[in-house]
């Protein structure tokens, strides 16, 4: 009795329904990631209609709430500390540019000093963050 043999299948993994599934998981991860924006305060920036777009790689950022409390990266300090900062700072590094937020409530007063702040510090590119 003569035995047949019989071809054998190769193994083979079939990869579109992998890489349907990977597709779809890529889709769910990118439409449900919360996208989250720098924002040191609960501020209301005035709007400008005719501002630009800059961009600036370093900075430091100093912010200003509606009652007048200063934030100086994130950080809650007074107008001492935040000239002990801006000193400190200029003596590692004096050419960084300064973004200036302030709620839309602000006293132009406060905003003004804060500026004086920075150029007494030799802090010439100061910008003022708008809507």
């Amino acid at each position: 009795m003569p035995y047949i043999k019989r071809r054998q299948r190769k193994l083979y993994v079939n990869i579109v329904p992998l890489v349907d599934v990977l597709t779809v998981l890529l889709f769910f991860f990118i439409v449900t990631m919360q996208f989250k924006e720098i924002k040191v305060l609960n501020i209301t920036m005035p709007e400008i209609k005719t501002a630009g777009i800059n961009q600036i790689d370093e900075q430091i950022l100093i912010a200003i709430d509606a009652s007048g409390g200063l934030f100086y990266n994130g950080i809650s300090v007074s107008n001492q500390q935040l000239s002990e900062a801006l000193i400190a700072t200029s003596k590692m590094k004096d050419d960084l540019s300064i973004l200036i937020m302030a709620d839309e409530a602000t006293e132009l007063k406060v905003i003004t000093e804060v500026m004086d702040l920075c150029r007494n510090n030799q802090f010439n590119k100061i910008r003022l963050q708008s809507r």
